[in-house]
């Protein structure tokens, strides 16, 4: 899941979101008294009505169902920790390292900057260097230092003590405070293997992803912002192209990706389709305006509306006569007046086709990034209540089959539908 609430399709039926991830964690419903989106611990011999027959050792379907969500959300969970860990801890090094170390050396500073406070936990941290170090445990030499064995928690103390020296690189203390408070209801939870209910990943998903962007670990880019990387899509990814999440119908992609989040900060942006409802009557002519005198290059592709393919997709919609292309017609005549009031109109380009239309697709691309919205026309439902594919392309954090991908696909069709396209004056 990213923080922008999107997840990845599942790869199996029991996968995150799928039947095993129904309220309770099992199919077909939870126990009494278990709370909604939480999971019960696997049924014992008590449970089971056995209580005087002995141990009951095996585990049933629903058990192992039960276990399997605990581990995906844990799992996910662990994976957003580690990688806040991992920055805090570089963040933490790079700020105080050159202020104690030039003058306690060697690991020292660590212990130097814990200060009479924090002289419990850095010594137990020293401590546990020393075993690693003699049961072999320690794997990689650059972990070899006190630092990479201070927790969550302790890495925050020595940020909270040393705030004025964080100062400079941070505006708002009270942001990561909140931020690392949420996160530990999570950390706890996951380093106990108990239960996570699915409320609780999300919002530690959230802020993650809030962290690592304010402690430095985006691309800045107000374009990446739009979809951020998911921890779980990075590892899992190319299970699944550059497909990043999908949707049963318009309606819910726009409650998880809204107008302003998928077109706000875009460098590039081509659509095709009927009549792109997405983009005319969820985004203003105003903003359009001032995306495409920020340097936006707009180019828009609809269905001719005095075309017979029109008149074709009327009778499969059961629409009057002259319905459908009058609405094409209104949002034509809408984003021409939008040209009309730019000082440079050649960067917005209003093309029809007279194609049999097979798919509408959003191609919006940033300065580190991509995502397409696409669409497959169904012969009876309304694009408003057609699947909906987010897919990612272009920039940092792309799957490594990324040619391969459905990007490169749809870009190269709306290229060559624009080729055979006319302009509109």
């Amino acid at each position: 899941m990213s923080s922008g609430g999107l997840e990845l399709p599942p790869g199996d039926s029991s996968h995150e979101g799928g039947p095993a991830d129904a309220p309770g964690g099992v199919p077909g419903g939870a126990p009494t008294g278990i709370p909604a989106g939480a999971v019960s611990l696997a049924g014992g011999p008590a449970e089971a009505g056995n209580a005087g027959a002995g141990a009951e050792l095996d585990w049933g379907a629903e058990a192992w169902s039960e276990v399997r969500t605990r581990a995906q959300r844990a799992g996910r969970a662990y994976i957003w920790l580690n990688l806040i860990e991992q920055r805090l801890r570089s963040v933490v090094g790079a700020v105080l390292r050159p202020i104690y170390e030039p003058v306690h050396g060697g690991d020292d500073w660590v212990v130097a900057a814990a200060g009479p406070a924090g002289q419990e936990w850095v010594q137990r941290a020293v401590a546990v260097r020393e075993v690693s170090r003699r049961k072999g445990y320690l794997l990689d030499s650059a972990d070899d230092n006190v630092l990479s064995f201070l927790t969550l928690p302790q890495l925050r103390e020595l940020m909270v003590q040393h705030w004025p020296c964080f100062e400079p690189y941070f505006d708002d203390r009270r942001e990561i405070e909140l931020a690392l408070d949420e996160l530990e209801v999570t950390r706890n939870v996951v380093s106990r293997n108990r239960a996570l209910s699915r409320p609780v990943l999300e919002q530690a998903e959230r802020a993650s992803a809030r962290l690592l962007e304010v402690l430095g670990g985006g691309s800045g880019s107000p374009a990446a912002d739009r979809l951020p990387i998911d921890a779980v899509e990075d590892l899992v990814g190319d299970r699944y192209a550059d497909v990043v999440s999908v949707h049963p119908d318009r309606v819910r992609l726009q409650r998880n990706l809204p107008a302003e989040d998928l077109f706000g900060g875009a460098r590039r942006l081509d659509a095709i389709g009927i009549g792109l409802n997405l983009l005319v009557q969820n985004f203003s002519g105003r903003r359009l305006v001032r995306l495409t005198e920020a340097g936006c290059r707009v180019r828009l592709l609809f269905l001719n509306p005095a075309s017979s393919a029109v008149k074709r997709r009327e009778r499969e919609l059961g629409l009057r006569k002259g319905e459908l292309s009058r609405s094409v017609e209104m949002n034509i005549l809408h984003v021409r007046r939008v040209r009309a009031g730019l000082r440079d109109p050649s960067r917005f380009e209003i093309h029809v086709f007279d194609e049999t239309p097979r798919f509408t697709a959003y191609l919006v691309e940033g300065q580190a990034s991509g995502i397409a919205v696409v669409q497959s026309y169904l012969r009876r439902a309304r694009g408003m209540e057609s699947p909906v594919l987010v897919l990612r392309g272009g920039g940092r954090g792309v799957p490594k089959d990324a040619d391969h991908g459905l990007f490169a696909t749809y870009r190269e069709e709306f290229e060559s539908m624009w080729e055979d396209s006319r302009p509109v004056s």
